[in-house]
Order: C-alpha cells, then sequence, then structure tokens
C-alpha cells in the first residue's frame, strides 16, 4: 500500500498508534500542538534535516536505519550542549507513491532512537513532496545546569573523545566502492555509517559533575568540529594521531587501498563527543585524551598542520550528484 492509497491522516494515525511519550512530553500528537515541560524555565533546542539521494539513500540503509540516524544527529547536538534530550517533533515530505511500509519504518526507528537517547516524538508534519525529506527539532532539558558551550576552552586543557572515530566514514567508503557490502569484515563500519551510536551516557554521567569546559559532536569530521570549537574559544588546539590510532580500521583500510588516518580525522558522522577538560580533570569513564589546547589558532596534528581534508562541509560541491549519506 501507498501513502496515497492510505491518505495522510490515517497514516498518522497508523504511525502513532500504541506510542508510549517520555515523561517530558505532556501532550503528544493529535493537537494543533504538542506539549512539552521545561523543568527550569528553559529549552535547548535544535534542528536539523536530511534529503534523499544527498543525506541518505535507500538503496543503502533501510528505513528504519534512517529513522535512527535522523534522530540521532539531532539528540546528539542536544547532549553536546549538556542537556538530556526530552522531545523531538518530526516533519517528513515523500511522494505519495511511497510505500507506507517505509514511512512506518523510518517512524519506528525514531522512536526506537528517541528512546534510547531519553526522549520520545511528541509530534510534527506530513506532506507531499517530490523526494523524502525529513526534518527533525529537537528539545533538551539543563536541568539547572549551565550550557556547555564551544567556547569555554582554555590553555592547558585536555582534549578528549568518547565514541568511535572513523568507522562511518570507513562505511561510506565500502557503499562508495566495488567492494562485496555483504563480506562479514565490513559489517561493523556498515552499521556504524548507517546507524550512528552517540555516547549520550559518556556526557550524561557527568551533567552535575567536574565536567568538560568545552564540548561539541563530531557531524562534520573531528578536524572541522574543532576547528569550530578552537575559533569559538580563540584558542589553538594540537591533536595527537598516536591516540587516535586503531589498529582493526587500519586493517579495513588497507583491503581498501585508503588512509585510515582520513576517516579518522576527517570522516565525519559519527556523532561521538569531543571537548577539552582541565588539565587536573581526572578523564570519566568512555573518554580518552587525544592532544591538548595551546595559545593561538586552529587545529593542528602532531604540530603541523593537517594535510587532507578536514570533514564536511554542505555547500561544497553541493551541485554535484551525492555520494552517499553525509550531513
Amino acid at each position: 500500500m501507498t501513502v496515497r492509497e492510505l491518505g495522510e491522516f490515517a497514516l498518522i494515525d497508523r504511525i502513532n498508534a500504541g506510542r508510549e511519550q517520555a515523561a517530558h512530553v505532556l501532550l503528544g500528537p493529535g493537537d494543533d500542538a504538542a506539549l512539552v515541560a521545561a523543568p527550569d524555565g528553559r529549552f535547548v533546542v535544535s534542528t536539523d534535516m536530511l534529503v534523499e539521494g544527498r543525506h541518505f539513500r535507500l538503496d543503502w540503509s533501510s528505513p528504519r536505519d534512517i529513522g535512527r540516524k535522523a534522530i540521532a544527529q539531532n539528540a546528539a547536538d542536544i547532549v553536546a550542549m549538556g542537556a538530556r534530550p526530552t522531545a523531538f517533533v518530526v516533519a517528513l515530505g515523500c511522494p505519495g507513491e511511497t510505500e507506507v511500509a517505509v514511512v512506518e519504518g523510518i517512524a519506528d526507528g525514531m522512536w526506537a532512537e528517541a528512546g534510547r537517547a531519553g526522549g520520545s516524538i511528541a509530534g510534527g508534519d506530513l506532506v507531499h513532496s517530490a523526494q523524502l525529506v525529513i526534518s527533525v527539532t529537537a528539545f533538551g532539558d539543563l536541568g539547572g545546569q549551565a550550557a556547555i558551550t564551544r567556547s569555554g576552552a582554555t590553555v592547558g586543557d585536555i582534549v578528549a573523545v568518547a565514541g568511535e572515530l572513523g568507522w562511518s566514514g570507513a562505511g561510506l567508503a565500502v557503499l562508495s566502492s566495488s567492494a562485496d557490502s555483504s563480506d562479514p569484515a565490513f559489517a561493523h563500519a556498515l552499521a556504524a555509517h548507517r546507524v550512528p551510536q552517540p555516547p549520550y551516557a559518556a556526557v550524561v554521567d557527568v551533567f552535575g559533575a567536574e565536567g568538560p569546559s568545552a564540548l561539541t559532536d563530531i557531524s562534520d569530521g573531528l578536524l572541522a568540529d574543532l576547528g569550530h570549537l578552537a575559533t569559538a574559544s580563540g584558542v589553538a588546539i594540537e591533536v595527537h594521531s598516536a591516540a587516535l590510532a586503531d589498529a582493526e580500521l587500519a586493517a579495513l583500510a588497507q583491503r581498501l587501498d585508503v588512509d585510515a588516518g582520513q576517516w579518522i580525522l576527517a570522516g565525519g558522522e559519527e556523532h561521538a563527543f569531543v571537548g577539552t577538560w582541565p588539565a587536573s580533570t581526572s578523564l570519566p569513564p568512555g573518554w580518552r585524551p587525544i592532544g591538548v589546547v595551546r595559545a593561538g589558532s586552529g587545529v593542528t596534528v602532531d604540530g603541523a598542520a593537517p594535510t587532507g581534508g578536514t570533514g564536511w562541509e554542505s555547500f561544497r560541491g553541493a551541485d554535484a550528484p551525492s555520494t552517499g549519506d553525509r550531513r
């Protein structure tokens, strides 16, 4: 059955049936707007959009995977501000010929990842469009704490990361190549690309304790996102490549005759977290040091300017055919 055959309102009822809202959602789908609690009088809000053919491909990812990815990249932005995800509002556009099962799969993936992040889908919109488009707005609760921004890094801070680096880029490389994607050796890379696994707990569990001085999630690439953080804080950041080495990833890269270092430094879309911590801090579980904050500006690797790419930029090559799931 297609979306046109089922109809807008019947489809909305179908994808919302039996869902249980998170505690912060006081009124979910069914009225003119949702009602979401703001316990300390503030929201952290972020929005992101995914367009078929530019940010995802249905021949590369399942509808459920696409739904999870759409929520994960928004939830990671909320957590990177020092907030707990509470609610998500989703707008979805699709052709009338889209199979209902595709929309149901996307919705199931969204609900699964929203629950993993601690929130739920509070509402949204469904419209006809020429291609599949997903727009997510995420809300978060700071719980009375100050937001963690990109501008708090100071000279001498430790640069540390939580989560895997490079594996999403590896998955994109597999999908973009002539490699046999059914090869079990590629399974982890493909899974990392199709469904990012932001380590929410690594950040959320340190809320209210001695946490990071500056923080961001890695969506555009480690070097690119550290560059944003360095600029916002008015500092320089030195990355130590030895701290980023991944023997398993290097072996995979060798099979594809590429440089694993570029996946790690510029691959992006991991939605891992990178932050700076006072030098006196003992890093909490899940975090590992990868560099240091220096006086100056920009980002260096082992004291030198990066020689390869630094990450993703939306309008660079935007008129060219897409090569994969990139933000």
